[in-house]
């Protein structure tokens, strides 16, 4: 069997917004080629990124926080129904919830998550902000394995994005998008069809 005729490798994405990352993965795993198939899409409340998994035929879910008694209870109902799918990777696309020990125990190691800054500058939800508040010259994106911290995890792949004299908050996260989400699909493909390790602070394809 040639690898454009293999199995597709199963991923599940989690989201919370507009899911324009979602978008592109979805786009991409329409060619067999690929090598990636969304078994499902996971939210932590209902929004477009469902909608735009539910318009390609895949299955999706939603699990509020407020739902649950404790954060832990929602963490390990997260990780129960990530789990249904045997997913050889999550990804992280605008999920806006950190997940605990019992998800990472789960999937640790495989939970990837892009985050619109060049870590370890910048981490947190306000990237673009922090960025151009600190007056860099360069911003970017940054994929990477996520761990028990703050946007801490071994880096996979980055990309920078230069800083404009005239940008706003609005525009740098714009053009971010527009090179974080060429880097996601293709390291997302890469990892699923080769395989890759986490040794300390590295990330090798092919492990």
């Amino acid at each position: 069997m040639t690898s454009a005729e293999a199995a597709p490798v199963d991923i599940v994405v989690l989201v919370s917004g507009s899911g324009t990352l979602l978008q592109a993965l979805i786009d991409a795993a329409e060619d067999p080629a690929y090598g990636v198939r969304i078994a499902a899409v996971g939210a932590d409340r209902p929004c477009v990124g469902i909608e735009r998994a539910e318009r390609a035929g895949i299955e999706t879910f939603v699990l509020e926080v407020g739902d649950f008694a404790t954060r832990e209870e929602w963490d390990g109902a997260l990780t129960d129904r990530v789990a249904r799918h045997d997913p050889a990777l999550v990804v992280s696309a605008g999920f806006l919830k950190l997940v605990g020990a019992t998800f990472l125990g789960r999937f640790g190691g495989r939970y990837l998550n892009s985050h619109n800054a060049l870590l370890p500058a910048f981490p947190g939800i306000h990237g673009p902000r922090d960025a151009l508040d600190y007056g860099v010259k360069l911003a970017g994106a940054t994929l990477f394995v996520v761990d028990e911290g703050v946007d801490t995890g071994a880096i996979v792949a980055q990309c920078a994005v230069p800083v404009l004299d005239d940008d706003t908050v609005d525009s740098l996260t714009e053009r971010i998008k527009e090179a974080e989400r060429p880097q996601l699909v293709d390291y997302v493909g890469r990892l699923a069809r080769e395989g890759f390790a986490v040794e300390g602070r590295r990330v090798r394809l092919g492990g």
